[in-house]
């Protein structure tokens, strides 16, 4: 693996989206970008956010390039690319967590998964140093492993840490399997596995996974079918809560985010890809069923089949008051959005 801390101007939203080819499938009335990163290498896929504790302005993208020797980028809230760890066996889906111990120490953790060598990645935040000894092992004993999809789910009761891991094909019932993480002595994290789990409807692939840690759920996404809904908490049981958007979308499922108003309400978007559109639900749900998600609004964003998205309420600034969403797009970067475009198209529904 390479380190390398890189210093180049930012590319313009208007710039790249003028440029590319296939601005033909991006609605007339769709989002335009605040901002649209520099280029990675091969593929962006997926990105997380890590929120700066000292000062929100300066938070951090995290995002990966998915090839054989791609990476894990870096950008500032410009979308300029400030570090890079390249070499890595086709990086696939990430997420961030915070105050892992570790050696005594509290430390913020990204954690990838590297499917060409069946491993989950755990790298310090905001320096990307690698805490795994190389990785940890997931999957093992089975005939199909090739982990894709990760989210980390914080415990609010001891701040314990899981992180929840899909494959390229799985069984139903068992498509995910559950890992707590355990920072120790050395310096070192490792995973323990606690339970497999997960409905699959056997469509094509399950990728997109996302965690609401106050609400404590799972959400996730069964490309041709749908929006799956589990208890995070392995206590809980593995009883499916939801199935939702199965007539909601064009083609795949993708991308899944959530939006916090409060500490329990909110918004959950996900990504139509084809359609280069988000479908955004009530994180709540309906009144009197927390499990009963209806579409509040379709919007067209200017992302070119975007299949991996983060989004956080937390001010970042003039440029970001209320948040920022981030997804990938096609040509190898990631878009930036200030939430207030996407509150008012919210608010119209559509």
């Amino acid at each position: 693996m390479k380190f390398q801390v890189l210093s180049i101007p930012a590319i313009s939203a208007l710039s790249l989206l003028g440029s590319c080819s296939s601005t033909r499938s991006i609605a007339p009335d769709a989002l335009v970008p605040t901002v649209i990163t520099q280029q990675v290498e091969f593929d962006t896929d997926d990105p997380a956010i890590w929120i700066n504790p000292a000062d929100a302005s300066k938070s951090l993208i995290v995002g990966t390039d998915k090839e054989t020797n791609g990476g894990i980028y870096v950008f500032d809230l410009s979308g300029k690319i400030v570090n890079k760890v390249t070499g890595l066996q086709r990086p696939n889906n990430i997420d961030i967590a915070y105050g892992l111990k570790v050696a005594g120490k509290s430390v913020d953790i990204a954690v990838f998964t590297e499917r060409e060598t069946n491993k989950i990645r755990v790298f310090s935040m905001p320096d990307l140093k690698p805490l795994d000894n190389g990785g940890i092992e997931v999957f093992l004993g089975e005939s199909q492993r090739d982990p894709m999809g990760v989210a980390l789910y914080t415990r609010p009761s001891d701040g314990a840490i899981f992180a929840i891991v899909g494959r390229k094909t799985g069984p139903s019932g068992s498509y995910l399997w559950q890992y707590q993480l355990h920072g120790k002595n050395t310096g070192l994290v490792d995973g323990t596995l606690l339970r497999k789990f997960g409905a699959f409807s056997g469509k094509k692939e399950i990728e997109s996974i996302a965690v609401d840690n106050e609400n404590g759920y799972i959400y996730y996404s069964d490309e041709g079918a749908g929006v799956h809904k589990y208890y995070a908490d392995v206590d809980k049981g593995n009883q499916e809560l939801a199935f939702f958007g199965s007539k909601d979308f064009k083609a795949d499922v993708e991308g899944i985010s959530i939006y916090k108003t409060t500490e329990t309400d909110g918004y959950i978007l996900i990504s139509d890809q084809q359609a280069n559109r988000f479908s955004v639900y009530s994180r709540s749900g309906s009144p009197g069923n927390p499990h009963q998600h209806s579409r509040l609004a379709s919007i067209p964003f200017s992302t070119l089949e975007s299949d991996g998205s983060d989004v956080t309420s937390v001010n970042l600034g003039p440029k970001f008051p209320k948040g920022v969403f981030v997804a990938m797009s096609n040509g190898k970067v990631f878009h930036y959005y200030d939430w207030r475009l996407i509150e008012e198209r919210i608010k119209k529904g559509r």
